[in-house]
């Protein structure tokens, strides 16, 4: 399974996040906001709904991640110290434990088609709160 995703924040704390599932069949798409949040927080959230989505939805053991934030690539591979967030990776352990992530870098607004797409979905989510304050 190949799954893109991406997190973001504005300036007012408002965020979203979104991921996308390349399936042969067709690509699922799925995003949700969060008040009172951080980019970073949003970039870890995005990974963790789609192992969610995965393991509720598919029969898979392994997927591929490709996300263009470094910071959850190389602590989702423990290569860094998590620092923060640790509320999150402990949901992200736990779900990593039976689903295996090969982690892919993708520089972020380079014209990739589905990582365009998880961006602005995100985006659209943290507008769209901000939009009803």
């Amino acid at each position: 399974m190949l799954v893109f995703t991406d997190g973001s924040c504005l300036k007012n704390n408002n965020g979203g996040w979104a991921f996308c599932i390349v399936d042969e069949k067709e690509d699922i798409l799925v995003s949700c906001g969060e008040t009172n949040t951080t980019n970073n927080r949003m970039e870890l959230t995005a990974v963790i709904e789609a192992l969610k989505y995965l393991k509720e939805n598919f029969d898979v053991s392994t997927c591929v991640v490709k996300t263009d934030s470094q910071l959850t690539m190389n602590c989702g591979q423990k290569k860094w110290k998590r620092n923060k967030n640790i509320d999150l990776w402990e949901i992200f352990d736990k779900l990593n434990s039976s689903i295996h992530i090969q982690w892919e870098w993708v520089k972020a607004h380079n014209g990739n088609h589905y990582n365009e797409l998880v961006d602005k979905s995100a985006k659209k989510e943290a507008e769209s709160l901000t939009d009803m304050e």
